[in-house]
């Protein structure tokens, strides 16, 4: 079965239920696939997370399983960054972060926000409706 890694964006979504990102999640275990999140994912979902969400927001993530950023999945990132950068494309590192993650572990990226990632080459992506 498919492992979706979750672009911040989703998370956020589900924690603040909103577009039934919840129930379409649910769905997709009951199938038997495996959602997981990164560091930047954590990251990004703690700095904007107010203190009475803590608990919520922590059993959240330790709900999916952790991919860590390893020194080669950095320079992934850093690499893909720089070579969009050549063309003229400026892409947001902690997105190039996430892609290298899912690029390194054959995850296929849950994301509402396809056009961040839509150059990567290789990227897996399940495109959700935007937010917009």
């Amino acid at each position: 079965m498919a492992v979706y890694l979750l672009d911040t964006s989703v998370i956020i979504d589900i924690l603040n239920g909103k577009r039934d990102r919840k129930g379409l999640l649910e769905s997709l275990v009951l199938e038997g696939s495996t959602l997981a999140c990164c560091a930047v994912n954590v990251a990004e979902v703690y700095s904007g997370m107010r203190p009475h969400e803590a608990l919520i927001t922590d059993a959240l993530l330790h709900s999916f399983e952790y991919f860590d950023i390893t020194w080669e999945i950095a320079c992934a990132a850093g690499k893909l960054k720089y070579q969009h950068a050549r063309k003229g494309q400026t892409l947001a590192l902690a997105d190039m972060l996430i892609a290298a993650v899912a690029l390194a572990n054959n995850l296929t990226l849950m994301t509402d926000n396809a056009k961040d990632f839509r150059m990567t080459t290789g990227l897996k992506l399940l495109a959700l409706p935007s937010a917009g």
